[in-house]
């Protein structure tokens, strides 16, 4: 697959059609890690976290609620 270096703003870029973005499952906002090798090629890899910040939240209230007195005693 050929892509064109674009103008994009007062910076440069490369457009990534959704059919690439699906197929690293990345999507807008998300965050992908660049390496540039010694040949000049460019390596894209998507970083994904372990667990979503809402996925995060319900663990912990679920750790609070289920050990309240544990941790009533600790403080």
């Amino acid at each position: 697959m050929v892509k064109e270096i674009r103008k994009i703003g007062n910076s440069k870029g490369v457009i990534l059609d959704a059919a690439i973005l699906d197929a690293m499952k990345v999507d807008v906002g998300d965050q992908v890690e660049v390496t540039i090798h010694s040949s000049g090629s460019i390596t894209l890899s998507p970083i994904s976290s372990v667990i979503s910040e809402d996925q995060a939240v319900y663990c912990a209230e679920q750790i609070i609620k289920d050990n309240d007195e544990l941790f009533r005693r600790l403080s």
